[in-house]
């Protein structure tokens, strides 16, 4: 039986050149909360699922998201004064009494430019930006774990749309 299971999905999008208050972000902490306390019962109900595992995830249903702007330049994993603003609210999040039981893999993602190689690798830096920048916040390192993904599981259909740069943090409930 699988240890953990996503319950649901924080996407951090890269988006350049959109027209948002500087440092203004764009979710409140307890927006956050509610989003991930609503949409998971963090361990409240426990369910058994017989079958193979892929036979049980098949049957789960798809996480509603909650969409977080984080702005990453072309060809860059660093953090705009937008993106900092946004991962504060994220930080204080994490440390709310009621996610106290939650972790989460930052995974990093890219658009199609550029080689498959270099897509993996940017993705690493992308989610380890965002990892580094949350353990600097008094994160703690148990509670989070970076993953690049590449080009990846885009979000829109075209593979070159900005769109598709973006981090997104799946929680974990053990």
């Amino acid at each position: 039986m699988r240890k953990a299971i996503f319950a649901s999905v924080l996407a951090v999008t890269g988006l350049s050149g959109l027209d948002f208050a500087a440092a203004d972000p764009n979710l409140t902490s307890e927006q956050i909360v509610k989003h991930f306390v609503d949409e998971t019962d963090l361990g409240a109900k426990r369910g058994l699922c017989i079958g193979t595992t892929e036979e049980c995830s098949r049957d789960q249903p798809a996480p509603a998201g909650l969409d977080m702007l984080i702005n990453f330049d072309l060809d860059s994993a660093e953090l705009t004064e937008q993106a900092r603003a946004n991962l504060d609210e994220f930080a204080k999040a994490l440390k709310d009494d009621r996610l106290r039981s939650a972790t989460f893999v930052v995974e990093g993602y890219t658009d199609a430019s550029g080689d498959e190689g270099y897509n993996d690798r940017l993705s690493e830096r992308r989610a380890q930006a965002v990892t580094a920048f949350l353990l600097a916040n008094g994160i703690q390192l148990e509670k989070v774990e970076a993953a690049g993904r590449g080009e990846s599981n885009p979000r829109v259909a075209d593979p070159y749309d900005p769109v598709n740069r973006r981090v997104e943090m799946r929680i974990k409930i053990q």
